[in-house]
């Protein structure tokens, strides 16, 4: 059983056999440790396997892309002959969409299994759900409410689970987030630039926080009064920034403060799927944190803007948004190649 912790020419020329064994040596000293194993959230990272991910999506980005040179059709299938169960108890664009394609293009199968589709904790367990999807599929990805039910997956699970979403992390989105600061400031230079987050204290927040420190950025959150992150993932990331001397981990609940000396800016939906009770009590309660010019005016010049979507107008305006700091779209593309490269990394195959 596995453990739930971190237990260029118009026509590509085939890869020769001494390129496809260094393809596969390459990645596969970085990210062996990750074969049969769950990803859960990104502090299960050793530094070299967030490394390994992230240059591993670049590749599949170069060969896969629509900007590639490489044909389709002679780009290698690591995924022949797998199968990826793939569970959505809450609807999804980009993560449905992004697995399944990912999933294709690299000669797998996808099978999307809705809250309609499947019996999971309605007239099946958690734990019976794990044991049969196993027995079908290479590899599972859930998208849940509770953090606790993709525990209870992966704890029973014989093949390897990924968390897709849950209450409490979001390691796919970070994988995405870091992918585009790179690609934007370039991967030498993340190092030391300050990230700013100005929103609810979130699952996305808490994956991007710790992802940041394992880079040596520095991370400055405003939250209100009552919608901080949680204080043990604080912990981890407060850890995290001291082994790799990132200089700053600063939390506030006023934007203005959080923005000053930041090099992007990063907010999220104020009012999450099972809130919308919540929504006019949030709504109050998060004035001044609408990311617009002016705000964005107090960070650095050049400063970046990052949104996972769907976004909402009162949390960025139209002119931030659709702007050219703007990054949510290659961040949004980039959900693909990230999640191509954990499944990748798990069946151990690369080429």
């Amino acid at each position: 059983m596995f453990s739930f912790f971190t237990k260029a020419t118009k026509k590509a020329l085939p890869m020769s056999d001494s390129g496809a064994r260094s393809l596969s040596t390459k990645f596969s000293g970085a990210l062996s440790a990750m074969v049969g194993r769950n990803f859960l959230s990104i502090d299960e990272l050793s530094n070299e396997e967030l490394r390994g991910l992230l240059d591993l999506s670049k590749k599949f980005r170069d060969t896969y892309g629509k900007e590639s040179k490489v044909d389709p059709t002679t780009a290698g299938k690591p995924m022949t002959g797998k199968s990826v169960a793939m569970i959505f108890q809450k609807r999804s664009t980009r993560t449905r969409v992004s697995t399944e394609t990912g999933c294709y293009l690299l000669g797998g199968h996808g099978l999307f299994l809705g809250p309609s589709d499947i019996q999971l904790g309605v007239n099946e367990s958690m734990k019976d759900t794990a044991l049969v999807l196993s027995r079908f599929n290479s590899i599972i990805l859930a998208r849940v409410f509770g953090h606790k039910d993709i525990v209870e997956l992966a704890e029973h699970s014989t093949v390897p689970v990924i968390n897709a979403l849950s209450d409490l992390h979001h390691p796919l989105q970070t994988l995405a987030d870091l992918m585009a600061l790179e690609d934007h400031f370039g991967t030498e230079n993340i190092r030391g630039k300050t990230l700013a987050w100005v929103g609810d204290g979130n699952n996305v927040l808490h994956d991007l926080m710790l992802g940041c420190a394992k880079l040596g950025m520095n991370v400055r959150i405003a939250t209100p009064t009552g919608y901080e992150c949680n204080g043990d993932i604080m912990k981890k990331t407060q850890q995290l920034a001291k082994e790799n001397g990132t200089a700053d981990v600063f939390t506030t609940t006023v934007a203005d403060e959080a923005v000053k000396g930041s090099d992007v800016i990063v907010t999220d939906t104020w009012v999450s799927m099972g809130q919308e009770e919540e929504y006019a009590k949030r709504m109050k309660e998060f004035e001044g944190y609408e990311v617009n010019s002016e705000l964005m005016s107090k960070a650095n010049d050049g400063c970046a803007f990052l949104h996972c979507l769907p976004r909402h107008p009162e949390e960025v305006t139209d002119e931030v948004f659709y702007s050219d700091a703007s990054l949510v779209f290659p961040e949004a593309e980039n959900r693909m190649w990230t999640v191509m490269a954990v499944m990748a990394a798990q069946i151990g195959k690369y080429d």
